[in-house]
């Protein structure tokens, strides 16, 4: 009997399994890293915002100017000179998870002249960057942790310019009281425009007091855009709403985000994927299906420093926007 529990012992210890509980041999560290880097390209906000050093935990304190000294002149020789003071504020960046998961077919794996990273990749790329513009532009499935968008916040700020039906769209944008004069107006200048891809037939239609057209010279080179010498960009990943928001411009080094955890993935055999209503939308051992789940962490923050030209903060905003009337 003794002898029998040895054996036992010694073939439970022998026994070795080999199973898929990561993905390091499906992701690579270097694409891991190359993912990064197509997330940031994907995501408008990402490509156009500044990015901080990576955070440490899950909140970063950034301070913030909030008060500015003040200088006096002195009255004649024997006059006293005056005193003066600078204070910051505290904004915090939070950073919150985002993830999604690929259900790959195991047959689809066992396909050695099948290019799986090069189908997943772009997908990933394209879901992450989607989720972080709607979130930070418009407010969409954002945390509750996380601030308001730049839309709600330059709506609060009274940054707003409705474009009506028989206004003229040069004005709208560039004249004393157009979107680039509400920013300027906040003490900022405009580095930048993000707007719905519709914009672009209203700007290639936009003519001058003669009749020339303003954006195009021929009709054979590519239209250039950009606005009184800031580039524009149209987010073409399904996030910009254009109910919303025609278009946003503003001074983008305001727009500051940090990122708490890179892209990472895990490679589930087991397991089911369920659909928002609870509907079992993949039974992976029952389909013979693998997961692939891939998850960062990041968050942003307008810091919206005191300048001399508006002190007071609910009404200045780095960011404008030009929407749609009735």
């Amino acid at each position: 009997m003794n002898r029998n529990r040895m054996n036992l012992r010694m073939f439970e210890t022998d026994v070795n399994i080999i199973d898929r509980t990561g993905a390091e041999s499906l992701i690579p560290e270097e694409r891991a890293r190359e993912i990064i880097q197509g997330v940031v390209t994907q995501s408008a906000v990402l490509s156009r915002g500044r990015k901080l050093p990576n955070m440490s935990s899950r909140t970063y304190k950034m301070p913030v100017l909030d008060m500015l000294p003040l200088a006096y002149f002195v009255n004649g020789d024997s006059g006293q000179k005056k005193t003066t003071k600078m204070a910051w504020d505290k904004k915090f960046i939070t950073a919150e998870e985002i993830a999604v998961i690929v259900p790959i077919p195991e047959a689809v794996l066992d396909d050695s002249d099948y290019d799986i990273w090069g189908e997943v990749r772009p997908r990933v790329e394209e879901a992450f960057g989607k989720k972080i513009d709607g979130a930070v532009l418009f407010d969409e499935d954002k945390p509750s942790s996380w601030r308001d968008g730049l839309v709600t916040t330059a709506t609060k700020a009274k940054s707003e310019v409705t474009l009506g039906s028989s206004d003229s769209l040069y004005d709208k944008i560039m004249g004393e009281d157009g979107v680039i004069a509400k920013v300027e107006n906040s003490g900022f200048f405009v580095t930048g425009h993000m707007a719905d891809i519709s914009m672009r037939a209203k700007l290639r239609g936009l003519r001058d007091d003669v009749g020339q057209l303003i954006f195009k010279s021929d009709m054979q080179g590519a239209t250039t855009y950009s606005l009184d010498g800031s580039p524009m960009n149209f987010p073409n990943n399904g996030a910009f709403d254009k109910s919303k928001a025609l278009m946003i411009s503003g001074d983008f080094s305001q727009l500051v985000y940090s990122i708490r955890q890179d892209i990472t993935f895990k490679l589930f055999t087991e397991g089911v994927v369920q659909n928002t209503d609870g509907s079992i939308a993949y039974n992976l051992m029952q389909q013979d299906m693998v997961a692939l789940r891939a998850v960062m962490r990041l968050g942003w923050e307008i810091p919206n420093p005191i300048n001399s030209i508006q002190t007071d903060k609910t009404k200045r905003c780095p960011f404008a926007i030009l929407k749609a009337g009735a």
